[in-house]
Parts: C-alpha cells; sequence; structure tokens
C-alpha cells in the first residue's frame, strides 16, 4: 500500500509518498515560492535530485504537477495514481470539532469551510488540496491530520483571552495552537535525544509561517499562534502581534473596513509589509546589499524570535533545549545563530561547526 502525504502551506506545498510494506519513502518534495515564481524539488533516494521551475499560481496547480511528476516515466517513481491508497492530508486548523485525525467525507470538508474565517491562510489551499486530490484519487482514503490537536489539552489559564468569558462560551474564540504535528515530532526526538521523557523543551518552528511552543514531559504549556495563525512572531506576509488599537486607527484613517483590514494583517504585513519579499532569502539578499529596510526587518524578526523564547524560559521552569525547525529553522543557520545570540543570558551558546553541518 502506498500513502501520499500532502503539506499545503501558505506559500509551499511539501510532499512525501511512503510504500507501507517495507515503510520507507519513494519520493519526497517541495514546491516552494507558490503565487511568486514557483521552484519544485523532486527527490528519490539513491538518484539525482530534480528541480526545476514550474508556474504554480496557487496550490492546486502546485498538486496537479506533483502528481504529474509522481507517475512521470523518467522521475516518477509510480505507474499510476490509482496506486495510492491513502493520502494525508495536514489542516492547520480543526476548530473545536476536529480535535483528532480523521476521514474527510463530505461532512468534515464542510466543517473547515465553515471555519475558514478563523484560517483565512492556510484554510483555503488546503481545502483546494484535498479537493484536487480527491478528484484525481476518488478511490483513495483521505485523512485529516490538524495542527490544533496537539493543543487539545492546553490549560485554560494559556488557552483563554481576558475578553468576556461568555464570548467563549458562545463563540469559542480561543488559543487553539498551530504547527501542532511539527511542534509534537520535533519535540519527541529532542527529548529522544537528550534522553529525556521530562525534558523542558522551547520549539520555534520558523518559516514564511512561524510559530513557537513551551513544552514540558510532551505536553505543551504554551504556544505562540492563538485563535487563527495572525497572532505570534512577525512572520513572512502576516504581522504576528500587534495592539488592537492599531487596526482601528488604520481602518479610521485609511477606510478599510474589517476584511480588508485582516487581509492587510494575513497577506501584505510581515517581511513582505516591512521589506521586498515574503520570502526570508529575498529580504536577506537585499540587506546584504544595503537595504536598510530588509535590515529594519530581519531585527524585527529576531528580536520577536528572543522575546518569546525568554518568555517560554519561564513557561517551563528553565528550558533544557531550543529546537529550531521548518524551512528557516533547518536550512539556515545564521539566521538561527543571531537568535541565539542575544540569548547568552539564560546560558545558550552555540557551536559553530555544528551550526554549520550538514
Amino acid at each position: 500500500m502506498k500513502i501520499l502525504v500532502v503539506n499545503a502551506g501558505s506559500s509551499s506545498l511539501k510532499y512525501q509518498l511512503f510504500d507501507m510494506e517495507t515503510e520507507k519513502a519513494l519520493a519526497k518534495g517541495n514546491c516552494e515560492r507558490i503565487g511568486i515564481d514557483g521552484v519544485l524539488t523532486h527527490k528519490r533516494p539513491g538518484k539525482e535530485d530534480y528541480k526545476t521551475s514550474a508556474p504554480f499560481p496557487d496550490h492546486r496547480a502546485a498538486i496537479e504537477y506533483v502528481l504529474k511528476i509522481l507517475t512521470d516515466k523518467t522521475l516518477g517513481v509510480i505507474g499510476s495514481v490509482e496506486e495510492i491508497a491513502a493520502v494525508g492530508h495536514r489542516f492547520a486548523h480543526g476548530g473545536e470539532r476536529l480535535k483528532t485525525s480523521s476521514v474527510l467525507g463530505d461532512e468534515e470538508i464542510a466543517y473547515l469551510e465553515s471555519i475558514v474565517e478563523l484560517n483565512p491562510l492556510h484554510g483555503p489551499p488546503a481545502i483546494s488540496g484535498f479537493k484536487a486530490c480527491k478528484a484525481v484519487m476518488p478511490r483513495a482514503n483521505h485523512v485529516g491530520v490538524f495542527d490544533t490537536s496537539y493543543y487539545s489539552d492546553l490549560g485554560e489559564y494559556a488557552y483563554i483571552y481576558p475578553v468576556p468569558y461568555e464570548l467563549y462560551e458562545k463563540y469559542k474564540i480561543r488559543r487553539y495552537g498551530f504547527h501542532g504535528t511539527s511542534h509534537r515530532y520535533v519535540a519527541g526526538k529532542a527529548a529522544e535525544l537528550l534522553g529525556r521523557k521530562d525534558a523542558k523543551i522551547i520549539t520555534c518552528h520558523l518559516g514564511n509561517g512561524s510559530s513557537l511552543s513551551a513544552i514540558v514531559g510532551g505536553k505543551v504549556v504554551d504556544t505562540s499562534m492563538g485563535l487563527t495563525p495572525l497572532e505570534g512572531v512577525l512572520m513572512g506576509t502576516r504581522s504576528g502581534d500587534v495592539d488592537p488599537a492599531v487596526l482601528e486607527y488604520i481602518m479610521d484613517n485609511t477606510g478599510m473596513d474589517i476584511h480588508q483590514m485582516l487581509n492587510c494583517l494575513n497577506k501584505k504585513s510581515g517581511f513582505v509589509g516591512l521589506s521586498c519579499s515574503s520570502d526570508m532569502r529575498d529580504v536577506k539578499a537585499a540587506a546584504a546589499k544595503g537595504d536598510e529596510q530588509a535590515q529594519a526587518a530581519l531585527d524585527v524578526w529576531t528580536y520577536r524570535i528572543q522575546k518569546y523564547i525568554g518568555a517560554y524560559n519561564v513557561a517551563v521552569g528553565g528550558a533544557d533545549a531550543i529546537v529550531f525547525t521548518a524551512g528557516i529553522g533547518e536550512n539556515d543557520c545564521e539566521a538561527c545563530a543571531h537568535v541565539i545570540e542575544g540569548l547568552s543570558f539564560m546560558g545558550v551558546k552555540i557551536d559553530p561547526a555544528k551550526n554549520t553541518r550538514e
């Protein structure tokens, strides 16, 4: 049996195809810079990586291209999409109802569509990705895995907002947390490497979308994203934390309505709002050429992550480890080193040789 795992992020689509009889990965890859100037990297064990530019105007186009590559006579690893028995879909938000992994039927998709306003950036591409896969692979089982499920037992002290309590009771206004599958995995792996089940860990998922979590003994005690993935640190197109009064002030002075305001915070802020691009690589390149605005954006990104790590050091009662993951966290050694450099008060230091080792 072969299983395709699909992870549609805000500007990327990662995939991996597994043969469950051998429990090995047959292929994996990533469609990056969706909506900008698409790039696909396709990897197969023991073979040279394939990288190409491709038009990815949206996530549906990216998924269709992935299926084309997987069945290609030269680059593919299967003869037909019919060989794929199941597809695992990563969803950022499962709301209050979808707290565990679930087979996706009409009822589940209708519910996910009903909560898109809680997840305007990731919800639509994930749903579109599901529908595209379902159309091409109608006989396969499609299962949703929800980032929010990892935070389903978060303490009330952490998930309740200090607004009238009846708003939570009536509308379920609370902190949900996101990137749960990532935080769960890397925290577990870090605890394994430390040889401690009770390890106190701060996990930093840093990419186009970014979040941090404070974890003790495998259980989350706090996380940076909230009702939606908008809260927290500066991201590719999202603002992260902003004084709520700023929204009213901007709307009064620009004539924006609330929907336009939220669109601005979700899609026109963060790196792309402060500098030249939503992609950190572009921002760093511009800063290296003397672009002061790009450098300012990088400084804001670094400082806000440092503040969260400092706060979460308190939340866990003194961290045993800080873990970096996701696109920036895994691949940008320099950016992670800058974050660590500001945490010397915690006794944290970085080994330059190990930091640059592949």
